[in-house]
């Protein structure tokens, strides 16, 4: 199934119907992973963080969020890039939900308090490759550190 599930992803050009909405928010947990391992400092927090991003947009339990995202880790570590995972998301995902895709990005880029610039370049890049504006990725960076009660010191 794993395989079966990595060969879909990173097809170079998926059959029309290949790509369900279940491989998209796959696609959506490793793209968390991958934030999160961007500055070499993967951490707990980070991982607790994914999980309750998957469990509150998927309705799981933590104990199968954490089952998602250990999946999602060996699936963003396979993978050769992130725009694979974009053009999924992209493809699956309508433009108005993908503002919470960003968001849910920088909820886990700043779980563990640390500004981290290969984090943030990661949110930059896949912001652009969804079609997020710099403005709107912006403003969902800014609602996070509010909802987290810290402030932006760029």
């Amino acid at each position: 199934m794993f395989r079966s599930l990595l060969t879909r992803l990173f097809a170079d050009e998926p059959a029309p119907g290949d790509i369900d909405a279940n491989d998209a928010e796959m696609a959506l947990a490793a793209l968390l992973v991958r934030v999160a391992r961007a500055d070499d400092r993967y951490a707990k927090i980070e991982m607790r963080r994914i999980d309750q991003v998957l469990a509150r947009r998927r309705g799981l339990s933590q104990q199968e969020a954490a089952e998602l995202r250990a999946a999602a880790e060996m699936i963003e570590a396979e993978a050769p890039d992130t725009v694979r995972f974009t053009r999924i998301i992209k493809d699956r995902i309508a433009l108005e939900d993908r503002f919470s895709v960003i968001a849910a990005m920088w909820e886990v880029a700043y779980s563990d308090d640390d500004r981290a610039m290969d984090e943030e370049s990661v949110i930059r890049l896949v912001a652009g490759l969804l079609g997020v504006n710099d403005r709107d990725s912006a403003f969902a960076r800014q609602r996070v550190l509010e909802q987290n009660g810290q402030t932006d010191n760029s």
